[in-house]
């Protein structure tokens, strides 16, 4: 050990001669000045570590010291070799990834070899993260790239899901992943030698890394040498910079995030995964190095798009509730378990957003659940789940949906339909059984299915809450988007009641006074009486007052009473006073209350206190009826508006999207490249296949499942509107009539067919995957079957498609 300048220690770690490390006789070096670690403080604070083996090893600050062992493990890790052996490793596993898996996981490696210690993957909820993560955490295992690897999720349920995916993959040799890699599960708190992954919760490694019991064995910075975090768009407590007033006064753990300070733990490369990244994430994460959207997924056919949302209008939620001057309000009291009864002493008004958060409501989920139940039938297949404002609200919709389908149908069972919140029984359990049996068909929730879940068979979403954030929103509308052949799912229906869907909007750039709103009001009146910088004390007042601010408007009257009693005026003259009054003043005062009496304390207590769901709800007794089921068409109110928009955006952009050119004058020579351009454009200007669909529906009655060629061709030129398997039958029986075919012609024309159905172009590059690959040997092989012909007769089944005569 040396001592420098300053006060930092370094340490040096000198293993056996000419090593790995080349002419370096000390791999590792170590500096510190003493100072726990703080982010903000980086170049100050912590353990500084650098591995001297390779030049462009940018040196790390950790939390706390390595491991011996840890230093020998790393000393056997050769990361350049690694590198090359991931270039060299295939794909072949029993996983059968999708392309767009494979990009992701390349894109992941190509950045590991630019020494990006930081990465954030963001695929669309739906496109199967959690294979392609274990494709990647296997390759990156077996190169022997990383030696351990922790994979963080943030709830149980979450991490029982991952686990058994983790078990039952097969990769090599009919083997899986776990018969070749060790996994500690959740379960699992200590670690094996040979353990490669370990699934744990974010809450489970807080407790373990920031609060270890006296018994628990020293988690070092080299357990792991990567960490997956899995759903990292939450943030979880994020933290944010202190700015500089603060750094003088505040202690750095009233700040910095359990998340964040566990990841900071670990000398390890942190890949994040998100389906929705936000700015949050990439303060984290960085920028995403791969992005597949929901958009890009659903124009190849990996997710399933959405019907034009069902509004369901009521007279309430159209009107709002209303109590006049001095008409009784009942308010239920959760203390009590009683009505309180209280006159308005003015109007009051309720919308909608507030609808079954502020107030009870029975009859508007009375009307909500009847007008589902003329849509949604409990004894098809697919499943229903809907988002409720609390549990309580969730326990009325599940009865007054129940009632709803006995009305309509004459009976249901009653475990058809359940609550699956983080209060019910066994919540677990609930969502395996309404992920793998017939029932529950319909799962009543709040947060615990928003995110994280993967139920194929959710067609139906229905919102009776109301969200602000666009991320939940996204998440929670991806619960549907998944594929599930099994019930021959197309699309998936989303009912709102609540007008959310034309509610969210961008998050405000405002920020608040109070970052930090767990600040408690008696951790600011400490500060109050011990910080000595001016500008230091001004932000401590400020966030007082906008704590007082905050807290009055939801105080009861009698904890209202007390507080005015112990500051000795009204409430809203004792924040004008405060906010008149210079610093020192403030200081005074809060001085001479406390001389007196233990008021302050008294104060800070009924300004700390919190809800846990004892402040009561407003009752109401509004009778309510339904408006009307509508749908609405982005800025057109009718399905009709929608189509004229349609053929008005066609004429407007043919000349400038070259793709509808080929569509209208030449559809047999559109290539599969050039059609997902084309549906990109699409829908970005608001016009997909479902949503024409749907809109044909409501003006015709007509159920025609027509291509989106189909819809150009008609919307431009007046085509008849044909299902586009009719078309493609049609196609297909002119071309095997043209000419006597082989057994082996006849059994490949018949595939491309059934391919073209799927797809809607097949074309060369389709012809060299899937099955045509595998078992034809790919175009060149098909088209000797052919008498090298292929080409022509594929072009010629696409011109039958179209063919007028057809």
């Amino acid at each position: 050990m040396d001592t420098l300048s300053g006060g930092t220690s370094v340490y040096w770690c000198q293993l056996k001669p000419k090593g790995p490390w080349q002419n370096y006789k000390v791999p590792f070096v170590f500096a510190t000045n003493g100072r726990p670690y703080l982010q903000q403080l980086q170049t100050k604070s912590g353990i500084w570590f650098c591995d001297l083996r390779r030049p462009t090893n940018l040196r790390v600050c950790l939390a706390t010291w390595y491991s011996p062992q840890g230093l020998l493990d790393a000393l056997a890790q050769d990361v350049d070799q690694a590198n090359t052996r991931l270039t060299q490793e295939g794909f072949n596993y029993g996983l059968e990834l999708r392309d767009y898996q494979i990009r992701a996981i390349q894109a992941v490696e190509s950045a590991l070899a630019r020494e990006q210690r930081i990465l954030l993957l963001a695929m669309a909820t739906g496109t199967d993260k959690t294979k392609t993560c274990i494709a990647l955490v296997y390759r990156l295992l077996k190169t022997k790239r990383f030696r351990r690897i922790l994979f963080l999720v943030d709830r149980t349920a979450l991490g029982e899901q991952t686990s058994n995916a983790f078990k039952d993959s097969r990769m090599e040799n009919l083997q899986s992943f776990a018969d070749i890699f060790e996994i500690k599960d959740l379960k699992d708190i200590e670690l094996d030698r040979d353990t490669k992954v370990h699934i744990a919760t974010v809450q489970g490694m807080v407790k373990r890394v920031l609060y270890p019991s006296d018994s628990a064995s020293v988690i070092t910075p080299d357990q792991y040498d990567c960490i997956v975090v899995d759903e990292c768009h939450r943030g979880y407590l994020l933290d944010r910079e202190l700015s500089d007033r603060e750094l003088e006064f505040r202690d750095f753990n009233d700040y910095v995030s359990k998340y964040r300070r566990v990841l900071e733990h670990f000398d390890a490369v942190k890949i994040g995964l998100t389906a929705t990244p936000a700015l949050h994430t990439t303060q984290i994460f960085g920028e995403p190095v791969y992005i597949y959207s929901y958009r890009e997924a659903v124009i190849d056919g990996w997710l399933i798009d959405h019907e034009v949302p069902f509004k369901i209008r009521t007279k309430l939620s159209e009107e709002g509730m209303v109590w006049n001057p001095g008409e009784q309000m009942e308010f239920f009291n959760p203390q009590t378990g009683q009505l309180d009864l209280v006159h308005a002493p003015d109007e009051v008004k309720i919308e909608v957003e507030q609808f079954n958060r502020k107030v009870i409501t029975e009859d508007f989920n009375r009307v909500v659940c009847e007008a589902l139940a003329q849509h949604i039938h409990p004894s098809l297949p697919e499943k229903t789940l809907i988002f409720c404002a609390t549990d309580g609200h969730a326990d009325i919709v599940v009865n007054q949906l129940k009632l709803a389908f006995q009305s309509i149908y004459g009976s249901v069972e009653d475990d058809a339909i359940v609550k699956i919140t983080g209060n019910a029984d066994k919540p677990l359990e609930l969502i395996r059984k309404f992920r793998n049996e017939v029932n529950p068909k319909v799962a009543v929730t709040v947060h615990l299915l928003t995110t994280g879940i993967d139920i194929p068979a959710i067609c139906n979403l229905v919102f009776i809450r109301r969200v602000n954030s666009r991320i939940l929103y996204e998440q929670m509308l991806g619960r549907a988007t998944r594929l599930c052949n099994e019930i021959n799912k197309e699309v998936f229906r989303i009912f709102d009641a609540v007008r959310l869907y034309e509610a969210i909007a961008p998050i405000s750039s405002m920020k608040p006074v109070v970052v930090n709103p767990n600040i408690s009001f008696t951790q600011l009146v400490e500060e109050l009486e011990t910080v000595n910088n001016p500008d230091a004390l001004e932000t401590v007042i400020n966030q007082l007052l906008v704590k007082i601010q905050r807290k009055r408007r939801h105080l009861s009257p009698n904890n209202q009473e007390q507080l005015e009693a112990i500051a000795g005026m009204l409430l809203s003259n004792m924040v004008s006073h405060l906010k008149q009054s210079t610093p020192q003043q403030v200081r005074e005062w809060w001085e001479q209350r406390k001389a007196i009496a233990p008021l302050a304390a008294g104060i800070a207590q009924i300004l700390d206190l919190r809800d846990g769901g004892t402040v009561p709800m407003l009752v109401s007794r509004h009778a309510d009826e339904l408006v009307a089921i509508e749908r609405g068409y982005g800025n057109a109110e009718r399905p009709e508006d929608y189509l004229d928009s349609f053929r008005a955006f066609l004429l407007e952009n043919m000349n400038k999207i070259p793709a509808l050119m080929i569509v209208t004058q030449r559809p047999r020579e559109l290539t599969r490249a050039q059609l997902k351009e084309l549906r990109i454009g699409l829908y970005t200007a608001g016009y997909t296949e479902i949503k024409l669909k749907t809109a044909w529906r409501e003006i015709t009655n007509e159920d025609i499942a027509a291509s989106i060629i189909g819809f150009i061709r008609q919307a431009a030129l007046g085509d008849a509107l044909i299902p586009y398997t009719e078309r493609v039958d049609r196609a297909m029986k002119k071309i095997l009539a043209s000419q006597p075919w082989t057994p082996p012609q006849r059994k490949w024309l018949e595939r491309i067919g059934k391919q073209i159905k799927a797809e809607t172009i097949v074309d060369r590059e389709a012809l060299d995957k899937g099955e045509f690959k595998t078992q034809g040997g790919g175009f060149e092989r098909l088209n000797k079957v052919f008498g090298g012909d292929l080409e022509n007769i594929v072009i010629q089944i696409h011109k039958n498609i179209w063919d007028v005569a057809n």
